[in-house]
């Protein structure tokens, strides 16, 4: 029984962390580019102003990659804890 709390209190701060850590990626993603929009807008990125480009596109990619960064290390926590159920 001990040992199970253990697992599922190792399991909670390591996906805890995982959490926060990409939490903070995309904030960054998000809010970042609206702040540096003037210098951003002196660099092209296919003929369109790298700011405008990364609020229009960029914060969505980063979006999408940080849930499938979420899921994969998900599974790899809960495999190492026990707690992955098979297909």
């Amino acid at each position: 029984m001990r040992d199970t709390y253990a697992r599922q209190g190792t399991y909670w701060r390591e996906s805890l962390r995982l959490t926060v850590i990409l939490l903070l990626v995309w904030a960054a993603a998000s809010f970042l580019p609206g702040w540096y929009a003037v210098e951003l807008n002196a660099i092209k990125f296919q003929g369109w102003p790298l700011g405008f480009y990364m609020e229009a596109q960029g914060c969505l990619i980063i979006f999408l990659l940080i849930v499938w960064i979420y899921d994969r290390w998900m599974v790899r926590i809960e495999r190492r804890h026990g707690f992955h159920e098979e297909d």
